[in-house]
């Protein structure tokens, strides 16, 4: 709610619960503050662009300058109401200065989650150097606590929690991309705030590149969030009449936590993005690496299809010398030695076992070793450090985009490929981020629209770019890396936080994983590779024929409970064991993990949520291929039973005493509404 009256920018008065039908005047009215002592002599309220000019003395809106003659005056910074337009879920604000018109747009969609982008645009005589503009909206003193994430490859999205104090806490991306360490979700809470409980309001940036967002509490009693893209110096130049335009800044409002936050984030996420059946797949890394024949993948892709595999896709290594990962970036042609056919043979024998192929690339890289960097030094971005062994390439610059495009189009064109794997795995380590982010977006734009039905996964060294920008152009995120089902369980626990489970990879990897070394029972990986987009990044091949059999019934059961799982509502539960699962009116499946020992031998009964109070569930375990493992003698009765029937108010309010598992275990219940 805003109070537009007068001539100012517009103050925001509300940003929260539904306060039904009431006089908004009066409400404004009511809300006007104090004015204290030693204090600007007008009310000092919070507005959509906070700035010195206006009293705010706090992390400002908007900074910038015209680029003018030395002694020459910068022209005033106080902005004046222009224009109000108001529809039934937006408002268009336009302010204007001597020297600049900024507009700033606010969409509500019916789940309850804003959208607002600023756009700013010159209107004096000489460039206007754009610093920084961020869309702030201000939340109210209760939410004393922050919640944002860190992490780092492959140990993605971890929550960091602190209580909010006087000054700025500001989390600033300077990746090219959001990072491993991206503050992800930033909410303000009340104090002891969780996945059920208290009120929260949650903050996201939209965009794939640099990004800022802060919190600020000022003495004044005031607390201001605010977000955009972080710009380097000279990043942004507006000539005479230019304009830029902030990514959106997606923020929701909850009082049933974190959860209630998700809900409506996947509700909105969903109704502008609805996708087919998740197929299951098998990524070829971590089963070949870069060891490609035909023989050893028409073998793996036999073992896939047996298990009930619906996509192979082919990861690094396919095109034209590039045998590690210090070479041929940028080539993007089959390679003649490995593929003398082309990949023809292989995609005829994956499409005779009933697969789709799906493709891995890294467009906007390149290597110093590659035909293209020593064809076109010029674009290449960047000194002589590298990342990974590997370069920049500039997709800002027409040529280097159009060489790309091309390449890419040929590929599609000539094979019947469903699916791109769309890799990036460095940082960009310059000022180039806004350019280079915008080109990305519009080359997996312009290859969407020119090959119908083509699906893209945003993979960025695992889980550097996880956002709402590129989940507009794609239909897969990887959430990180790791195949650790131990590390995969927290990163699931907290991305579906924002990305809805049917965009998150989630892959059944090798009994040790390659990031950690970590050992896990087969069941404890097929209980955590069920939620999400499921896929298996394995060997097939070296399993035992029981190995396979047990993946073959998971695989089955998956099939048999997508819809639930890539429809129903997200659930989590602040427990001894972890607990998260998905709901749906009449059905739920939740997955019960014991991480590490627990504290108590016998840990207190396991409550479950998001049912109906009022209808009785069956709830049985879930066979998902092959047991978990406990350390008891004896389990609950109801377990030994095969399930119990109960209500789901006593599900909810008393719950279930769980088997005793053991660390890095998990088990799967089924709920049905009887």
């Amino acid at each position: 709610m805003l109070d537009a009256r007068g001539t100012g920018v517009p103050a925001v008065i509300h940003w929260g619960a539904d306060l039904g039908a009431l006089s908004l005047e009066s409400l404004a009215d009511a809300l006007v503050p104090a004015i204290g002592p030693s204090s600007i002599d007008v009310p000092l309220r919070p507005s959509l662009l906070p700035l010195l000019a206006d009293g705010w003395s706090g992390r400002q809106g908007l900074s910038g300058h015209h680029e003018l003659a030395v002694g020459e005056r910068q022209p005033g910074s106080v902005f004046e109401l222009a224009e109000v337009t108001a529809g039934e879920r937006d408002i268009r604000v336009s302010l204007v200065s001597s020297g600049l018109v900024v507009v700033i747009e606010l969409s509500l969609d019916e789940f309850g989650v804003l959208r607002e982008r600023v756009t700013v645009t010159n209107l004096g005589d000489v460039s206007y150097a754009l610093a920084g503009v961020d869309a702030t909206l201000p939340v109210p003193a209760r939410a004393s606590e922050l919640l944002d994430f860190t992490g780092r490859w492959p140990r993605e999205r971890q929550p960091q929690r602190r209580a909010l104090t006087h000054g700025t806490w500001s989390r600033e991306a300077r990746h090219g991309r959001p990072g491993h360490d991206a503050a992800f979700l930033t909410v303000a809470g009340t104090p002891g705030f969780g996945f059920r409980d208290g009120e929260v309001w949650a903050t996201h940036v939209a965009f794939s590149g640099d990004q800022s967002v802060w919190v600020e509490q000022t003495a004044t009693g005031h607390t201001l969030v605010g977000a955009g893209e972080q710009l380097a110096p000279g990043e942004v130049r507006l000539a005479p009449g230019e304009s830029y335009t902030t990514p959106d800044v997606v923020s929701a409002w909850s009082a049933e936590g974190l959860d209630g936050i998700a809900r409506r984030i996947h509700r909105s996420v969903r109704s502008s993005h609805r996708l087919g059946p998740r197929k299951v797949m098998l990524n070829t890394w971590e089963a070949v690496y870069f060891d490609h024949s035909l023989e050893k993948l028409t073998a793996l892709a036999d073992a896939a299809a047996a298990v009930g595999v619906e996509r192979l896709v082919l990861d690094d290594g396919w095109f034209t010398g590039r045998t590690d990962d210090r070479r041929a970036l940028g080539d993007w042609v089959v390679d003649p030695v490995k593929w003398p056919n082309g990949l023809h043979p292989l995609i005829e024998h994956v499409q005779q076992g009933g697969m789709d192929f799906g493709l891995w690339v890294e467009p906007e890289m390149v290597s110093a070793d590659s035909d293209v960097a020593r064809a076109h030094p010029s674009w290449v971005l960047g000194d002589a450090l590298t990342w990974r062994f590997q370069h920049v390439l500039d997709l800002a610059n027409p040529e280097a985009f159009a060489h790309v495009h091309s390449q890419l189009r040929a590929l599609l064109a000539e094979y019947p490929i469903s699916y791109l794997k769309w890799d990036q795995n460095r940082d960009l380590l310059g000022s180039h981020a806004h350019a280079q982010t915008l080109a990305t977006y519009r080359l997996m734009d312009a290859l969407r629209a020119e090959f119908a039905g083509l699906e893209i996964e945003s993979c960025s060294s695992g889980g550097a770019r996880v956002d709402l920008g590129v989940l507009e152009r794609t239909d897969r995120v990887w959430p990180s890396d790791t195949n650790d089902a131990l590390e995969r369980q927290s990163i699931y626990r907290w991305t579906v936080g924002l990305v809805p489970p049917e965009f998150l990879g989630v892959h059944l990897g090798a009994p040790t994983a390659h990031t950690t070394g970590r050992t896990h029972s087969l069941s404890f990986r097929l209980a955590t590779a069920l939620f999400g987009h499921a896929g298996i990044e394995w060997d097939l091949t070296t399993v035992s024929p029981e190995e396979l059999a047990a993946v073959a019934t998971w695989v089955d059961l998956y099939k048999t409970h997508r819809e639930l799982l890539h429809t129903g509502e997200v659930v989590r539960l602040d427990s001894a064991l972890t607990v998260h699962g998905v709901v749906s009116p009449s059905e739920a499946i939740f997955s019960v993990a014991a991480l590490t020992a627990t504290e108590a031998a016998l840990p207190g009964a396991t409550r479950f949520a998001g049912l109906d109070p009022e209808r009785d569930y069956r709830v049985e375990p879930l066979d998902v291929g092959a047991p978990a493992r406990f350390i008891q003698d004896v389990p609950p009765p109801w377990w030994a039973a095969g399930g119990v029937t109960l209500s789901g108010r006593a599900l909810m309010q008393i719950g279930l005493p769980m088997p005793l598992l053991l660390p890095e275990q998990a088990v799967v219940l089924h709920f049905v509404a009887v």
